[in-house]
């Protein structure tokens, strides 16, 4: 019998995340950086009767189960599998977890299904940039991805408030506030990203290009998030945001070393702390 493969799924960050108009099929323009984060779900992939997708402690929909649907409806004749994920990424957290797990399945088809990408995207707008998890520049509502040379390494700090927060309320929210930008401020945006994150430096030497639009719809259905940025900004966090549609706060250190530190001057008990930019 083939012995189980084990495989990661690394969480997302967003460095940046600017909102744009809503679309005709009701999803958002974006304008993104995603990274990768040595934060993982674990995921082991063995022989079966039939197909199975566990996760244990993690209830409803699971993204990984649609994957991997999916792609027996276009035809994938692997045998089946038993696929169990080892949740290490905060759910609902805005870390991209469902969707790397997601994308991790997809990859178990590479050279036998084809268009991936498109799969990928409707599937979810985390799922296409996470079939190759690297630094990428995301727009549209996530199917437009440009990979970029991978950062210098850095430490990040993670206060994900113990995750649960809807991507559907936040983007509602952020509707009602009236939050958003045109579509020429996001091309705009996306050529000055390009620009500054092109080279392979750490984002903390263009901290003033990154911003996060959603924050203030997430802060008004979750005040918590307001207390857990400025805890960042307290230990001397040189870059502090909030990732995707949030809870989770975040704040980018030169080392790991120095986010560690800080994540000990917290003392909470949420504190999550990895390296950042590049896939595990």
């Amino acid at each position: 019998m083939t012995p189980p493969v084990r495989i990661q799924a690394p969480a997302k960050l967003n460095l940046c995340l600017y909102l744009g108009p809503r679309r005709d099929d009701g999803l958002h323009s974006l304008c993104s950086l995603f990274e990768p984060l040595a934060l993982t779900d674990l995921i082991e992939v063995s022989a079966a009767e039939h197909d199975e997708v566990l996760c244990p402690g993690v209830e409803g929909e699971n993204l990984a189960a649609r994957a991997l649907a999916e792609l027996r409806e276009r035809a994938w004749d692997h045998p089946p599998l038993r696929i169990e994920i080892e949740k290490r990424i905060p759910v609902a957290a805005g870390l991209g977890g469902g969707s790397a797990d997601a994308a991790a399945v997809l990859r178990l088809a590479q050279g036998a299904v084809g268009d991936l990408e498109a799969l990928a995207a409707e599937l979810g707008a985390d799922v296409p940039s996470q079939l190759e998890p690297a630094l990428a520049l995301v727009r549209g509502a996530g199917e437009r991805v440009e990979r970029l040379p991978a950062p210098a390494s850095h430490g990040v700090l993670l206060l994900p408030g113990g995750g649960g927060l809807s991507t559907a309320a936040v983007f509602a929210e952020a509707d009602r506030l009236g939050l958003g930008r045109s579509d020429e401020e996001l091309e705009d945006l996306a050529v000055r990203l390009r620009e500054v994150a092109g080279a392979g430096a750490s984002p903390l030497t263009y901290s003033n290009a990154l911003a996060n639009d959603l924050e203030p719809a997430a802060r008004s259905l979750r005040p918590g998030i307001g207390t857990a940025l400025d805890a960042l900004h307290e230990v001397g966090a040189p870059l502090v945001l909030l990732t995707g549609s949030g809870p989770t706060a975040f704040g980018l250190f030169p080392t790991l070393s120095a986010a560690e530190a800080a994540a000990a001057r917290l003392d909470r008990d949420d504190a999550i702390v990895c390296e950042a930019g590049q896939a595990p």
